[in-house]
């Protein structure tokens, strides 16, 4: 099984952990692997029924598209491979595509357009296929009479044919292994096999990944052989890689959506004119629609949220001001307006800084925007944002409010003219109605591209944001 290309045209990814082990029995759509890629988390089905033979790649090593990753014994292949002479068996038809590769339609299989099939449900060839054996094998069997056969993934009769060979030199016979058994004074599982299955808790897992550090290289000291995190750092101080000798620096690998996120801000923050625009707005009246809303028994199983209005907000505003939806295509030479919104919400993950968008957010009602956007916080706190969630947004939000940050410069993302940042909602003295009282306040930014959005133009759409959001009944007028 080749790791396939997942979407977006990522070409490589990073196995994160393994859901089978050697020896497994397993069906087709069985989970075999969660795989991190440079957009996020995946999980990838199994397109074999069958036993799992071996495990080609660790956990936390990166590999290109197109590397065998898994090696998986066809379903119907017979025991008796692993006996020590083995029968002449009756020719049986195979599934296709378990000795050639997936077939077309599979995971890892080919799919057209020269890209690899990366969903299940195409289903299998009619036809079946059987590897012819190699040539030196058929003519040394013909001799002793012996048929070779191609069973379970390998050749019996090159087997036969060694045995053969060891007995003519005088040498003992050999129990026959599988070729991908452990040897006999190696233990079958554990942290220090190759094959086997790692314990160690997440955090563990994750400190030797920031680390760069292969659990399997360890051997475990805590209880029922786990793995603890004194091990690793126990590993990482040794390492001449992660640690610097004098103990004083961590050296951590660039890859996965760390890697990704700081490709696309020098791309952005290089190529387009960064523009930012702040204003401080009272939103005493929305915190209190807020606490309506959530108090509503029609929103009663949705999050209502001040960054919900403010998603509203945003979306009104764009209905009056549409030119600020749109993006810079340089190679056609064209400004390209964008009569849908996807808006994207940053979130910063464990992983690193994702923008998922909810699709055609323009035609959700508050009930739906709110659902779209629990969801959303939520797969992506989870890391299990999937690459179509990241892809073709419009126009975002960044809600640095949320870690007591008045304000910022937000960076683009690319492809994208305009992202607001909300700030912290603070009680702070105003000026309200000529006396100076304490007031729920705000400031937002607007960072928008100069070559899509003049000064006018972005000011006109932070102005409208700032006004629904001080006085939220506007909406009814502007809706």
């Amino acid at each position: 099984f080749r790791l396939p290309d997942v979407g977006e045209g990522l070409t490589e990814a990073e196995v994160i952990s393994w859901r089978v082990t050697p020896g497994q029995q397993v069906a087709v759509n069985d989970v075999l692997v969660e795989i991190e890629t440079a957009k996020s988390l995946v999980e990838l089905p199994s397109p074999f029924a069958g036993t799992v033979a071996e495990l080609l790649v660790a956990e936390g090593q990166t590999v290109d598209v197109g590397t065998a990753i898994i090696t998986v014994r066809a379903a119907q292949a017979a025991t008796t491979a692993d006996a020590e002479v083995p029968k002449a068996p009756a020719e049986s038809a195979i599934e296709p595509g378990l000795i050639g590769g997936p077939a077309p339609g599979l995971i890892g299989g080919p799919a057209p357009g020269g890209r690899t099939s990366v969903l299940v449900g195409y289903g299998p060839r009619t036809t079946s296929t059987v590897r012819r054996p190699r040539k030196a094998n058929v003519d040394s069997l013909a001799e002793r009479g012996v048929k070779p056969q191609r069973h379970g993934g390998f050749e019996v009769g090159r087997i036969v044919e060694q045995r053969l060979a060891e007995e003519a030199d005088g040498a003992p016979s050999q129990p026959h292994r599988h070729p991908h058994a452990a040897p006999a004074d190696t233990p079958a599982a554990g942290a220090g096999s190759r094959h086997g299955r790692v314990l160690a808790k997440p955090p563990v897992r994750k400190l030797a990944k920031d680390l760069g550090i292969d659990l399997r290289e360890l051997t475990p000291s805590g209880p029922a052989g786990t793995l603890t995190r004194e091990d690793v750092l126990g590993a990482g101080k040794s390492a001449a890689g992660p640690l610097a000798p004098s103990g004083r620096e961590t050296r951590l690998p660039v890859k996965g959506v760390r890697k990704a996120t700081a490709q696309a801000m020098v791309t952005s923050a290089f190529s387009a004119p960064h523009v930012t625009e702040f204003v401080t707005v009272d939103v005493t009246r929305t915190m209190r629609l807020v606490e309506r809303l959530r108090a509503d028994r029609a929103l009663a199983d949705v999050k209502v949220s001040p960054l919900l209005l403010l998603a509203r907000a945003l979306l009104l505003a764009v209905r009056r001001n549409p030119g600020v939806n749109a993006s810079w295509d340089a190679d056609a030479g064209e400004i390209v307006l964008k009569h849908y919104v996807n808006l994207g919400i940053a979130a910063a993950t464990p992983r690193g800084l994702v923008v998922p968008n909810i699709k055609d957010a323009d035609t959700l009602s508050l009930p739906q925007l709110a659902q779209a956007l629990a969801e959303l916080t939520a797969t992506a706190r989870e890391g299990r944002t999937q690459p179509a969630q990241l892809a073709g947004g419009t126009i975002s939000i960044t809600n640095v409010g949320v870690f007591g940050i008045d304000t910022g410069t937000p960076i683009l993302p690319p492809g994208e003219a305009v992202i607001v940042a909300f700030g912290a909602v603070r009680l702070r003295p105003w000026v309200h109605k000529g006396k100076v009282v304490p007031r729920q306040v705000t400031t937002l930014a607007l960072s928008f591209d100069h070559r899509l959005v003049d000064g006018d133009l972005g000011s006109h759409f932070l102005a409208d944001i700032a006004a629904l959001l001080e006085h939220p009944d506007r909406a009814l007028l502007w809706a």
